[in-house]
């Protein structure tokens, strides 16, 4: 049986593996790291192995596949889910936390049901 960080491991690795270049794959490593650290540095300013502007120009203007990136988080998930389902009966609670997430703007996939 795998432990939770066997498969923390195999998501980051997955999503390193879909960053397009070597520098892409650098920055996103580093903000993991930041993220792991849990400091409370303002990112990307508090990274010691890259500077603020290659983090700001990785989140802002890298061409990488935020879906695929989200399609293989949201897979790694559903996977780890499965595989610790409760017992018959018992309902599974998820709870999902969006309140680090940045409420502006729009993202025209997540529109009105309706459309």
């Amino acid at each position: 049986m795998e432990t939770i960080l066997q498969h923390a491991q195999g998501l980051v690795y997955a999503l390193l593996h879909l960053m397009p270049s070597p520098y892409q794959r650098a920055s996103l490593s580093s903000l993991l790291g930041l993220f792991l650290e849990a400091q409370g540095h303002p990112v990307p300013q508090g990274c010691q192995t890259k500077s603020a502007s290659a983090l700001s120009r990785f989140l802002n203007h890298s061409e990488w596949s935020t879906r695929s990136v989200l399609r293989t988080t949201r897979h790694q998930v559903l996977q780890q889910m499965r595989a610790h389902l409760p017992g018959s009966g018992s309902p599974l609670k998820v709870l999902i936390d969006l309140t680090t997430l940045e409420k502006c703007g729009k993202f025209r996939h997540l529109g009105d049901p309706t459309e």
